[in-house]
């Protein structure tokens, strides 16, 4: 049986374009640990300049560049960096914070939205001269939120939380701000302002070329001078030196002039599934609709005996009677909807550069066939 794949799993799978393919075959490159890959220098200074900060970092990860942003603010012993509950850095970053760094992650819950109660982390900030305390040095946001359904957080609330830990006497130290801003492109396209707005308070900021951008590898992570100066010596320690990587920063300057713009597209066609699966007003499967705001797409299960893994992997089979029912694309093949699902009551879906209309049409009808299935069994 033929089949054709639409693989929705993570935005982590978008291809490099024929552009970027072409640019890395023709970039000029050299030794990076020396300072003198061209291309390299340009991604960098350029990606700053987007951000309006002074520096930047080419890095293989955004894990990485999360982690350079612990190290350098927190480079007092004892130090202590607040992150959300369900923060990509506490979750799914093997706690790299305390293995590698020494750093102390203090946790706040996460809100729907993505943000984190603004009083609660007025509490728990350690504002005291106490010398059993550890030293808060650093809070975290992520933007947009992964976890949350690729939430966009609120100008307004970015506004106060710097307001909040710029205030005289809060912390001991000063405490730095750094954006997790993996999908930040993404939260300036849904809210139609530049990154250099969302970030502008932020100290520093680590986002990805390698998830909706479509670049094959890399992050890139952007501060003051000196931030990025101490930030690219403690690289070489984590073993990030890289040499011609020229090669590889070719397809990030191409990610930002020609993949970026494009990027309320993939919002278009997420909204586009969303409202397929809610006009079905299945018992089982729901979405929110006011909650879809960038490329990904969380459907809440509420039939307890559904698992989310259970919903990915029937989505993942071709059932016989589906080529019957007309379950099948334009040349009668069978869909295969790839879909990412753990121990959640959600099932997410993501889309990035290479997800066109086509593709769409071929997830809401597979959906819409499974979602009926469930709904048979559980009306």
């Amino acid at each position: 049986m033929s089949t054709t794949v639409v693989d929705l799993r993570s935005d982590t799978v978008s291809l490099p374009t024929a552009e970027m393919r072409a640019r890395m075959a023709e970039a000029i490159v050299g030794d990076d640990v020396y300072g003198e890959d061209p291309t390299v220098t340009e991604l960098e200074s350029k990606t700053a300049a987007i951000f309006g900060k002074e520096a930047g970092l080419f890095v293989p990860s955004g894990t990485m560049g999360n982690l350079l942003a612990i190290m350098v603010h927190c480079h007092r012993r004892g130090a202590e960096a607040i992150v959300g509950d369900l923060s990509h850095i506490f979750l799914y970053e093997q706690g790299g914070a305390a293995h590698l760094a020494g750093v102390q992650l203090a946790t706040i819950r996460n809100q729907p939205d993505g943000t984190f109660s603004l009083q609660e982390l007025r509490h728990k900030i350690r504002n005291y001269k106490d010398c059993h305390e550890p030293v808060t040095s650093l809070v975290v946001v992520e933007n947009t939120h992964n976890i949350c359904g690729g939430k966009v957080i609120p100008l307004a609330y970015l506004d106060e939380l710097a307001a909040l830990v710029r205030e005289p006497g809060v912390g001991i130290t000063r405490i730095a701000l750094h954006m997790d801003g993996a999908r930040v492109f993404n939260a300036a396209a849904a809210l139609g302002v530049s990154v250099e707005r969302i970030t502008r308070d932020f100290d520093s900021v680590s986002v990805c070329l390698s998830k909706g951008l479509s670049a094959p590898v890399g992050s890139v992570l952007v501060g003051s001078k000196d931030f990025i100066a101490e930030a690219h010596r403690l690289r070489k320690a984590l073993g990030g030196g890289m040499r011609q990587v020229g090669i590889l920063a070719a397809a990030g300057l191409v990610a930002l002039e020609q993949v970026v713009p494009l990027l309320v597209k993939d919002h278009e066609r997420t909204k586009r599934i969303a409202a397929g699966v809610d006009k079905l007003r299945s018992p089982n499967v729901v979405v929110d609709m006011p909650s879809v705001q960038s490329n990904i797409l969380l459907l809440q299960i509420t039939q307890p005996k559904l698992a989310a893994d259970e919903f990915a992997n029937r989505l993942g089979v071709v059932e016989p009677e589906e080529i019957a029912a007309g379950v099948t694309d334009k040349q009668g093949a069978g869909i295969v909807l790839k879909a990412s699902a753990r121990d959640w009551e959600f099932m997410r879906l993501v889309l990035y550069h290479q997800v066109d209309d086509e593709q769409v049409e071929l997830a809401i009808k597979k959906l819409t066939y499974v979602i009926k299935q469930y709904d048979a069994r559980w009306p």
